[in-house]
């Protein structure tokens, strides 16, 4: 059955163990100074088990991209803390990996060149960082495009080369911010089966901010809905619909989900 369950805190650090354990334990984030003040994200406790896919849905301002790039270690906790596998984020952590919605590629690289740059840091081989990048753009469809520069890629292209890329990095965690935002329908559901066809085989731990309710439902476990003024996680939504999800969205459970989601949001409008 599907579950929809008040927001409460979360176990303890020390309760769990694993790799790609996440756990946000009195999260609050502030902007500006003592005269003005903006509280992008009210007190959070939120746990993501290893293995696990979560979205995080709701308003725009609700604090879902103020919530990632902390755990993401791009944005300091004004209180409270993350840890992921026990060890806790204050920059960026070499164990968490981030999809952004605007490709971040280097024009003047091929699609191979993009994602062997970025596995320069854990120093590597050449070799060894063409073999995973070639690896990489083979899971995501694009060997055969790797010499092709951003400029003569498609947008879903682009984004399976900025998959490609972080899954090169081989991360514990994977951070998505509207990664599919700025494509269209019909390339939006191709990227939907390819994320799905990938986190089946890996099984990472998935963050995946979303403002589309039908995107979050084809995707996730669990979905956090996220409310405004101030930014705060206001129901959790387990998702028990079967995999590999159908495009189709008129099963009556998925319309039951959708109905309850789009409810909660209304409410908070």
């Amino acid at each position: 059955m599907n579950q929809i369950e008040p927001h409460g805190l979360q176990p303890e650090i020390t309760k769990h163990s694993g790799v790609g354990l996440v756990t946000i334990a009195g999260l609050s984030v502030v902007f500006g100074d003592a005269k003005s003040q903006t509280i992008a994200l009210q007190t959070t406790d939120l746990t993501l088990e290893p293995g696990t896919f979560t979205a995080v849905i709701g308003p725009s301002g609700c604090g879902k991209s103020t919530l990632l790039n902390a755990v993401a270690g791009f944005t300091a906790p004004t209180s409270g803390s993350i840890h992921v596998d026990g060890r806790e984020v204050s920059t960026p952590h070499p164990s968490v990996g981030v999809i952004f919605q605007n490709f971040a590629l280097f024009p003047w690289f091929t699609a191979r060149g993009n994602v062997e740059f970025a596995l320069k840091r854990f120093g590597l081989s050449r070799k060894e960082r063409r073999e995973r990048a070639m690896a990489a753009l083979a899971e995501v469809g694009l060997e055969e495009h790797s010499r092709k520069f951003p400029g003569q890629l498609s947008g879903g292209m682009k984004q399976r080369v900025a998959i490609a890329r972080t899954l090169a990095a081989d991360p514990d965690v994977l951070l998505m911010d509207e990664p599919f935002g700025a494509l269209d329908a019909q390339t939006r559901l191709r990227m939907h089966e390819l994320l799905t066809d990938i986190w089946m085989r890996r099984r990472k731990t998935v963050l995946f901010v979303t403002h589309d309710v039908d995107e979050a439902l084809r995707l996730a476990d669990t979905i956090e809905v996220m409310a405004t003024s101030p930014g705060r996680i206001i129901q959790t939504v387990s998702v028990s619909l079967k995999r590999p999800r159908p495009v189709d969205r008129m099963s009556e459970d998925f319309l039951e989900l959708r109905g309850q989601l789009l409810s909660l949001l209304r409410n908070e409008d």
